[in-house]
């Protein structure tokens, strides 16, 4: 039989399933936490986790969360993607992924993708910050 999977809100999940999750990503965001030590903290057992962890999965609700993806050419000049990071930072935008190719001819060609849902401000005045940092040759929005 092949494998289904379904959306279902949190809140109809029985409480092992929530817990599960909840220890996987305690697991993935505190380094040393081992798996007992996660279980004992969100009240499940080792064993409850081993069941059901690799049946859930996280997700990723993009119609809620405003998720947009930059494509940039840069100057290959130290500091300027450091510098472009910094302005998602400063309105509290969040970096979800960063691709960039190997310079060639003096510039590179980058794609960042961030939620947007906390940011302060409107996506204009971050792509107007962007645009008027030296080094950036071009910006635009591939997506959200």
């Amino acid at each position: 039989m092949p494998v289904k999977y379904f959306i279902v809100e949190a809140s109809a999940l029985p409480e092992v399933i929530i817990r599960t999750a909840e220890v996987t990503r305690l697991l993935q965001t505190r380094r040393g936490t081992t798996v007992g030590e996660a279980a004992r903290q969100v009240g499940i057992s080792r064993s409850a986790y081993y069941k059901y962890r690799d049946a859930i999965r996280p997700f990723l609700d993009t119609s809620s969360a405003a998720v947009v993806t930059l494509h940039l050419i840069l100057a290959d000049k130290p500091g300027i993607l450091s510098g472009i990071l910094g302005v998602f930072a400063e309105r509290g935008a969040n970096i979800l992924t960063i691709n960039q190719s190997i310079p060639v001819n003096g510039v590179a060609s980058v794609s960042i993708s961030a939620d947007t849902a906390g940011m302060t401000g409107d996506l204009d005045t971050l792509m107007t910050c962007i645009e008027n940092m030296d080094g950036v040759e071009k910006t635009e929005v591939i997506a959200g």
